[in-house]
This record gives structure tokens, C-alpha cells and sequence, in this order.
């Protein structure tokens, strides 16, 4: 039997529409959306998609719990959510903090011609410090989020984004918080 630990929020990207991430960056020819790939997911998979997208065990060994929860081993747990990655149809697994609440982050945008698009978004994913970026239908096209220790490192990186691409960015930085949940249920 699954239980529920609602002690923490954790994140399962599911990869939709038109954008670049950190693990997995979509085709520039075109929309993609998780619905366009024929899907044929086993029974964890579902229920590692739906039931983990918050409540995720803060313990030690949070695969093992899960396994535990699900009755299955902590090695079939990573070699699904491996799978589900490779395949594209998750970005990432990992914690959601709230704003400022460890460290510091910032919304930023480059304004990238569309020819060098992919190059760009490859240089600003080779920064630890950003954690996801899409692209946006807009002149500030590349859009990501940095994430850092403080301020004066965001800062850094914003520099180190100029430079290594050699375009202006526009940092958005956080002025007023509002909670969106983005889980939601995959499967009925």
C-alpha cells in the first residue's frame, strides 16, 4: 500500500510545450508535448509520477522509502526515474524551496536570435547555478533561473552569462511571492 508523507514538496518536471531545460532540451523545429509521445508507462511509473510529485520522504535514503512504500527495490526506483530522463519525459527530480528561503535566486532573459538559440541555451546550461531554462514566444527569448548562495554570486553568473554569450541579460529578480502549485494529477 502507498502511503503519503506530506513532509515535503518535491518536483517532478514533466516535459511540455516549447522549451529548453537543463537535462533535456526540446528540438528547435517545433512543439513538443509529453502527448504527442506515444506513451506506454508500467504501473511504477504512473505511480511514481503521480504520487511523489509532493510528499516526497525527507529521510536519509528517500529512494529506499520509496521502495519501501511501493514494495518494490530501491534499484528499481532509480532505474525508473533513470528511464523516465532518458526518455524525456521528466527533466528533473529534486527539492522545490521557497524563494529566499535558502540562498538566493533571480528570474533572467536573453534576447537570442533564433539561429543561435540552441548554441545560447547550451552555454547557460553549463552554469551549476542555473536550474532550468525555457524559451519564451517573446523578443527576451531565453528565459532560466539561477540559483546561488547570495546575491553577489547571482550577480557573478549574470556577468558570466554576459559574457560567455556575449548578449545583455535582463534580471527579473523576485518582488512579491505567490505559491502555484504545480502538481497535478497525471492519471485518474
Amino acid at each position: 500500500m502507498l502511503l503519503k508523507n506530506q513532509a515535503a514538496s518535491f518536483s517532478v518536471r514533466v516535459r511540455t510545450g516549447r522549451g529548453y531545460n537543463m537535462t533535456n532540451r526540446l528540438p528547435k523545429t517545433g512543439k513538443l508535448s509529453v502527448l504527442d509521445i506515444p506513451l506506454s508507462l508500467s504501473a511504477l511509473e504512473k505511480c511514481l509520477l503521480n504520487e511523489y510529485q509532493r510528499g516526497f520522504p525527507l529521510c536519509e535514503q528517500p529512494y529506499a522509502e520509496i521502495a519501501r512504500q511501493l514494495e518494490v527495490s530501491e534499484a528499481e526506483v532509480l532505474a525508473t526515474l533513470a528511464s523516465l530522463q532518458q526518455r524525456g519525459l521528466i527533466s528533473r527530480v529534486g527539492p522545490v524551496f521557497a524563494p529566499r528561503r535558502a540562498g538566493s535566486s533571480t528570474l533572467a532573459a536573453l534576447a537570442v536570435p533564433e539561429q543561435d538559440l540552441e548554441a545560447v541555451a547550451a552555454i547557460v546550461n553549463g552554469f551549476a547555478e542555473v536550474n532550468h531554462n525555457y524559451q519564451r514566444e517573446h523578443a527576451w527569448n531565453l528565459w532560466f533561473v539561477v540559483t546561488a548562495p547570495d546575491d553577489a554570486r547571482i550577480r557573478e553568473v549574470l556577468g558570466e552569462v554576459e559574457v560567455a554569450t556575449g548578449l545583455a541579460v535582463l534580471d527579473l529578480p523576485l518582488e512579491r511571492s505567490f505559491y502555484i502549485d504545480l502538481g497535478f494529477p497525471l492519471w485518474c
